[in-house]
């Protein structure tokens, strides 16, 4: 039968509570990183359904497409990105 001294049993506790911060630490991490994973799939989405309802309006012509290309002209200043829509 093995007698731990009192010193060894706060030992004992002490790492085990060393431990388990940063197993909560690790989770606290993981919950942070997949927030905004999910808040950055939310923020697409949200982008890729008004851009389908405004080409959407171009093509029915309640928005006329000079004012789409102006607003596209002010806003896109990556390259490929101008590229694409032909500016």
């Amino acid at each position: 039968m093995i007698v731990m001294t009192r010193e060894e049993r706060i030992a004992a506790m002490e790492l085990r509570l060393r431990q388990l911060k940063c197993q909560q630490q690790r989770m606290e991490a993981r919950r942070r990183h997949l927030a905004g994973r999910l808040a950055r799939r939310a923020d697409t989405r949200r982008k890729i359904l008004v851009g389908a309802v405004v080409l959407a309006k171009v093509e029915q012509g309640v928005i006329e497409e000079s004012v789409l290309r102006g607003w596209l002209q002010g806003a896109l200043t990556r390259g490929d990105d101008r590229e694409l829509f032909g500016l």
